[in-house]
């Protein structure tokens, strides 16, 4: 079952800036890894997913609901963490969270405590007083204290420190095994390789991959051949490096990473300022 779904979604800007009949799904209990450069359409497709945006043509849908038509409902569903987070700014920490537990109706049943611990957050300052770090932790609690079944999460490490991020990972990991529906986007390729399921590749707004972490490694494999001088030579250095012997010649299969094969569709790019916002 699809928990979510978007169809030929398009939204043009002009100037080839937008996203372009986008297309993909994540299945109930899925992790799903949204991978692109800056300004390749993430986080446009993460608001119309919000139901921020309204799409030009194409639909999005969570839980058989119509983001843009049912977006009160879809949002009271989720956990979301925006790529860019806005604060009340003159609040502390713990009023911001008590304006969620209110606004949400959570109760009795918040998992607040839990992480602001986990997290190490002290949410006594004020919030124009925190560091980017600090900030991040806030969103991070305000997301899944409600203990949503479904959570979207544009960029959900930026700022954290290494500690910080690896225990953002344990969570994702907990929140899998309860069943719980992810959609992240990241910059992160060792986060996404240790927790997603399956990973999008976006490109100038348009998908260039869809397909699960390992069947993507296993596509883009190299084969690097190599001519020893003497067969004892080429024995040793097959054994070494697990490699196919043929007398002389010696080849070897190494794996890209997931970083690699996401420069292999970019062509190398870092960056991508002619691409969607």
């Amino acid at each position: 079952m699809n928990a979510i779904k978007i169809e030929n979604l398009v939204r043009d800007y002009g100037g080839g800036k937008g996203v372009f009949d986008v297309s993909f799904h994540v299945n109930q209990g899925e992790a799903f890894g949204f991978l692109g450069p800056n300004g390749a359409g993430k986080t446009t497709t993460i608001r119309h997913l919000m139901g921020f945006l309204k799409p030009k043509s194409g639909r999005c849908i969570i839980d058989g609901l119509d983001c843009w038509n049912d977006r009160d409902k879809v949002q009271a569903r989720l956990g979301y963490i925006p790529g860019e987070i806005s604060f009340f700014e003159d609040m502390t920490g713990a009023e911001f969270l008590k304006f969620i537990t209110e606004y949400r109706k959570i109760g009795r049943k918040s998992r607040k405590e839990e992480l602001l611990e986990r997290f190490e957050l002290d949410p006594k300052s004020k919030i124009k007083k925190m560091s980017k770090g600090m900030k991040q932790k806030l969103g991070i609690a305000a997301a899944f204290m409600h203990d949503p079944d479904i959570l979207i999460l544009d960029e959900p490490t930026s700022g954290l420190d290494p500690l910080m991020q690896n225990r953002f990972i344990e969570l994702i990991a907990e929140e899998k095994k309860h069943g719980k529906t992810i959609l992240m986007s990241s910059h992160m390729f060792e986060e996404v390789e240790r927790t997603c399921d399956r990973i999008g590749m976006i490109r100038k707004g348009r998908m260039v991959a869809v397909d699960g972490a390992a069947a993507l490694r296993e596509r883009h494999t190299r084969n690097y051949t190599v001519t020893l001088e003497s067969e004892s030579a080429a024995e040793a250095f097959a054994i070494d490096f697990s490699g196919v012997r043929d007398g002389l010649k010696v080849t070897v299969t190494t794996k890209q990473s997931l970083e690699e094969i996401f420069m292999d569709y970019y062509g190398g790019e870092k960056h991508d300022e002619s691409g969607a916002l």
